[in-house]
């Protein structure tokens, strides 16, 4: 990480502005959400392909939720309450149908997430037809932009869901359940686990972070593209999961390292950009670093 900042510094003077770190923290904190509840569901021995399509379907019905409130209610504080609400449900459900159809209907996750990506996706594009959504809430797009002691709110929410879920992972009983679940699924079960549960408990915890990152990213332009919101946070959200150190095969990660992947992503990212690389090979880049970052990992194992 170091390393990566340095090299940074020297291509571009402008690298170590505070507004430029900031940016890059505001950036990838919005993956950077969804990467945490995706860690548990790597350490678990699963995959969910369906958070980019997710984030978009929970981001359009706020909006749309909260566009028909204020035709009834004049308070806007509490239709931004209803709406975070709401997409917060519509998250743990469509997080818990992800969990459900893998342990209940023993679907691969690969098929089950890879599936559902499709059916968010499209229904985002039906509900919004085809277009973008824009919010009529004003409070609501100034709430997306709003900071704490200069550090942006989506970045607090990422670094404050990381040191809870961070205890969670290292101090818990279902820590330690998600791991052996991730490393051994039958020695688990024979360990008296109930694998299903914390399966399925993963995965909705995904469905939940969504929707927080989703509220978030929808607040901050106060709209939805319906068509590009969450486009390729899939291989984003996967990367910094790997690059963070935890194991494609499951068993073994950690939180912290998940939210240094983010941001190492989010630092070859704006380095690519001040030195003019095009945004259309961007996505080579991480295809490299996701295959180097495995590789390593057997490499170690």
């Amino acid at each position: 990480m170091l390393v990566l900042i340095l090299i940074s510094s020297f291509l571009s003077p402008y690298f170590l502005k505070f507004q430029n770190l900031v940016n890059i923290l505001r950036q990838v904190s919005y993956t950077g959400i969804i990467a945490l509840g995706m860690t548990f569901v790597i350490i678990g021995g699963g995959i969910d392909l369906s958070v980019g399509s997710m984030t978009a379907f929970v981001g359009a019905v706020v909006v749309l939720l909260m566009n028909s409130l204020n035709t009834v209610i004049e308070n806007e504080v509490i239709v931004i309450i209803i709406g975070i609400a709401t997409g917060i449900m519509v998250g743990t459900l469509v997080g818990a149908f992800n969990g459900f159809m893998i342990t209940k209907g023993k679907i691969a996750p690969f098929i089950v997430t890879l599936g559902s990506m499709a059916i968010f996706r499209s229904l985002t594009l039906y509900i919004g037809n085809a277009g973008e959504i824009r919010s009529s809430n004003i409070l609501y797009g100034e709430f997306g932009m709003e900071s704490f002691m200069r550090i942006p709110v989506p970045v607090w929410v990422m670094l404050i869901l990381a040191a809870v879920l961070n205890l969670v992972l290292n101090n818990t009983r279902y820590g330690r359940y998600i791991c052996a679940v991730g490393s051994n699924q039958n020695v688990a079960r024979f360990s008296a686990i109930n694998v299903s549960f914390v399966r399925f408990f993963s995965y909705t915890l995904n469905g939940i972070l969504v929707a927080l990152s989703s509220i978030l990213l929808a607040s901050r332009f106060n709209a939805v593209s319906t068509s590009n919101m969450g486009l390729g946070f899939e291989l984003d959200v996967i990367a910094a999961v790997i690059v963070g150190g935890t194991t494609l095969t499951g068993g073994r990660g950690t939180v912290w390292g998940t939210i240094c992947g983010a941001v190492m992503l989010g630092v070859i990212n704006n380095m690519m950009n001040m030195v003019g690389v095009s945004p259309y090979l961007q996505g080579t880049v991480k295809g490299i670093v996701i295959l180097g970052a495995v590789y390593i990992q057997r490499q170690k194992q």
